[in-house]
């Protein structure tokens, strides 16, 4: 075989090294959740604070085993969890159509934007006492109260990143006879799409910190009450572990939709 009938030698394999740099990764990210739980157990056993104002890891991992074996923690957890999804799923959809509207039409643009930006600055407990005059005390005042705060961030993005889809692409679309639906899905929906799904994540995030105050609607369970509970009855060692685990469990479903995220820019982009 001649020089020139060689083949060129196959690329290496490119796996490894994602595999690793995405293990890298991960052991970066956990360093400050170490540092922290580090400088918190010295805190805790300075003498600076007594075991009540702030207990140490130790005494939350005991209280997490106390709620384990009396069976009531997964049922909390999965009370919140059902809260915050079904008021995400509502909030941004919500936010999605009227974000559509507003970013594609600029009548809509002019007679909605300002309404709708002068209720986004409404905090989330001043929408308590209305609700539950409006829904009475079961699951829809604290599920629509969710989907307030998840609907103004996906709105919001999803608006401002149609305002200002590049022209030349809606152009391009045209030339090639792309309009209405076509254009909008073809063209439009792949260019706002990064901006889309990170104003959706946004939105999750935002409806995990409403759950707090929608669990304050009348609750007997769930970790917005299990919060409020532990705080009224002196438990501060399961105020910290209601605490962490928001924050677990806001951290787990921000990646699962990220893991989505990353599919969906890989087909559109």
């Amino acid at each position: 075989m001649t020089l020139t009938e060689r083949r060129p030698a196959p690329a290496p394999p490119v796996a490894p090294h994602r595999a690793r740099g995405l293990a890298g990764s991960a052991l970066l990210g956990l360093v400050v959740p170490v540092l922290f739980v580090l400088a918190w157990q010295v805190l805790a056993t300075s003498g600076e604070f007594s075991p009540s104002q702030l207990p140490t890891p130790g005494a939350v991992l005991a209280a997490l085993a106390e709620l384990l074996r009396r069976g009531e923690l997964w049922l909390h957890i999965a009370i919140s969890t059902q809260r915050v999804l079904a008021g995400f799923a509502f909030g941004a959809g919500a936010g999605l159509v009227l974000g559509g509207i507003v970013g594609l039409s600029r009548p809509a643009r002019a007679l909605l934007a300002p309404s709708i930006q002068a209720v986004r600055a409404v905090p989330s407990l001043a929408w308590v006492p209305l609700l539950l005059l409006w829904l009475g005390i079961g699951e829809t005042p604290k599920i629509t109260l969710v989907a307030i705060g998840a609907f103004f961030p996906v709105y919001t993005t999803v608006s401002a990143a149609l305002a200002h889809v590049d022209r030349h692409l809606v152009e391009v679309g045209h030339a090639y006879g792309r309009t209405g639906v076509r254009l909008f899905l073809q063209i439009q929906l792949p260019a706002i799409a990064p901006g889309a799904l990170a104003g959706l994540r946004l939105g999750l995030a935002q409806g995990w910190l409403f759950l707090v105050a929608a669990e304050l609607i009348a609750s007997s369970i769930g970790l917005g009450f299990l919060l409020i509970d532990s705080q009224n009855t002196g438990r501060t060692d399961i105020l910290l572990l209601a605490i962490v685990l928001l924050a677990v469990l806001g951290k787990v479903t921000d990646g699962l939709l990220g893991l989505a995220e990353r599919r969906l820019l890989r087909r559109w982009t």
